[in-house]
């Protein structure tokens, strides 16, 4: 059997020595090849429709196009590759904002360890959702208060009544999963506490995503708290 293929990746950032420490890190992973850089959000773009990689490292603050635009339009067109933001701002409202845009989560420029950089690509390539803890969960709840509020503006529009939800059926146990992600566990970490195999994580993981109508893990988490699926 042949080796399974690398995974591909672009490298967006204004700063050409943080582009260069980013590629030998990450060309250090194994199964990670830098494919191709880009200097601003424009050429990031660019790139993605060029190169079609799987996973973009997104810087926020570039010029031309910031990395919130940039992550938006890769996501438009350029479904089927991740953005992962890497930035040096602990702002709650710019993690929002890029998390609204469709990056799948993000890492602090500031970590001492190389390889968690290395473990968020890996993260967010098997579909989960890297955060800072410390941020995360915050961040998912400010994004459910957002939707939610939407949502009640939408349905005052059309006339519907403000109490009426969509009826989801989640088992207990895709529950006790689902409040794990809410708390920004990973799937091995949901694994260990559940004594389940990560498989059947993954399983539980795909069928609440489906049955809650949403694209991901860090949406089915928002979801998750916009209709107080889960006790406090």
């Amino acid at each position: 059997m042949g080796e399974a293929q690398p995974i591909k990746i672009v490298v967006a950032d204004d700063h050409p020595p943080m582009r260069d420490a980013f590629a030998a890190i990450l060309n250090y992973g194994r199964g990670l090849e830098v494919v191709g850089e880009a200097r601003d959000g424009r050429e990031a773009v660019l790139k993605c429709e060029e190169l079609r990689p799987d996973l973009v490292l997104m810087d926020l603050s570039m010029p031309e196009m910031d990395g919130i635009e940039a992550t938006r339009a890769i996501r438009e067109r350029s479904p089927k590759t991740v953005v992962l933001v890497i930035t040096a701002h602990e702002d709650e409202d710019l993690m929002l904002r890029a998390i609204r845009a469709g990056a799948a989560g993000y890492v602090l420029k500031g970590e001492e360890d190389p390889s968690r950089l290395i473990a968020a690509v890996r993260e967010a390539m098997s579909g989960e959702s890297p955060m800072d803890p410390r941020l995360g969960g915050r961040l998912l709840k400010r994004l459910a208060v957002e939707e939610s509020t939407d949502w009640r503006l939408v349905s005052e529009a059309e006339g519907r009544e403000l109490n009426q939800r969509p009826t989801v059926s989640l088992t207990p146990r895709e529950l006790e999963a689902l409040g794990r992600v809410v708390a920004g566990k990973t799937n091995r970490l949901i694994a260990q506490e559940l004594h389940m195999s990560l498989s059947t994580v993954k399983r539980h993981l795909e069928r609440i995503v489906s049955k809650l109508g949403v694209s991901d893990r860090t949406q089915a988490a928002v979801k998750a708290i916009e209709l107080e699926l889960l006790s406090e």
